[in-house]
């Protein structure tokens, strides 16, 4: 199996070592192919082309994906897939530019230095050529959670959305405190603040004007900030009555 990969970041370089295939990467900067094929023993292959290979899969940064998958789902002689992040709009773009291919969308829900792990599968339209990939990925350690694509995009607006707007809020309002005076708590989120902001600005720029989160964390604050002490209480209940109804869901 041949697999021409369209973006040579992160995610596109973790696909091309995580699958059992041949692999091309294109990218709009032909560096950027050429090292992600170094590091995967792939090859990198010109963007504006039209060698088809058997699968056909997506990289590109979320605001990207619509117009990648426009551009070369023509390429794909038996399946298209994309690990853009979201999966609605994706597939819709998959269904009507790639209507006669196997056709699915994945999301790695770990950064690719963190792998394995787990990752969202919507078939769409699977059959032997996606079946394989999928294999090839559960092989190499990862967990297969299969969802919609309306139930993943909703659940992004927690998971990613919000999750990366509440620690994010934390780094900017955080001041400086003297050494010492650190409480377990604080530590715990300053370290997920350090974790979160070693990313890419883009990427998470990009979740969030996919996913609305940010929004709903914006108006917990203020709820918090302008509570008296009686209804702090009474939000801070709220929080606790609604993780122990999660702990006893699962």
């Amino acid at each position: 199996m041949d697999v021409l990969i369209v973006g040579a970041g992160a995610m596109g370089t973790w696909f091309g070592d995580a699958v059992d295939a041949e692999v091309a990467f294109a990218d709009v900067d032909p560096a950027a192919a050429t090292a992600a094929a170094n590091t995967v023993g792939g090859e990198a292959v010109p963007l504006e082309d039209d060698t088809t290979y058997d699968v056909v899969c997506i990289a590109v940064p979320l605001s990207h994906a619509d117009g990648a998958i426009a551009d070369h789902a023509p390429r794909a002689d038996a399946a298209i897939v994309d690990v853009s992040g979201a999966m609605v709009d994706p597939l819709a773009a998959m269904a009507r530019h790639a209507p006669d291919r196997e056709r699915a969308s994945l999301h790695p829900l770990f950064a690719p230095e963190r792998a394995p792990g787990s990752i969202a599968v919507v078939r769409e339209d699977a059959g032997p050529t996606i079946e394989t990939l999928l294999a090839a990925l559960k092989d190499r350690g990862n967990e297969l959670v299969e969802t919609t694509p309306q139930e993943h995009d909703e659940a992004m607006k927690t998971v990613q959305s919000a999750t990366h707007a509440a620690v994010l809020a934390f780094a900017l309002s955080a001041e400086d405190v003297p050494e010492g005076f650190e409480t377990p708590v604080y530590e715990e989120l300053r370290a997920l603040a350090r974790q979160v902001t070693a990313g890419t600005p883009r990427v998470y720029a990009d979740i969030q004007e996919a996913f609305d989160g940010a929004e709903a964390v914006a108006d917990a604050a203020r709820a918090l900030a302008e509570a008296d002490h009686d209804e702090f209480e009474t939000l801070y209940a709220e929080a606790a009555r609604k993780l122990r109804e999660e702990a006893d869901q699962e």
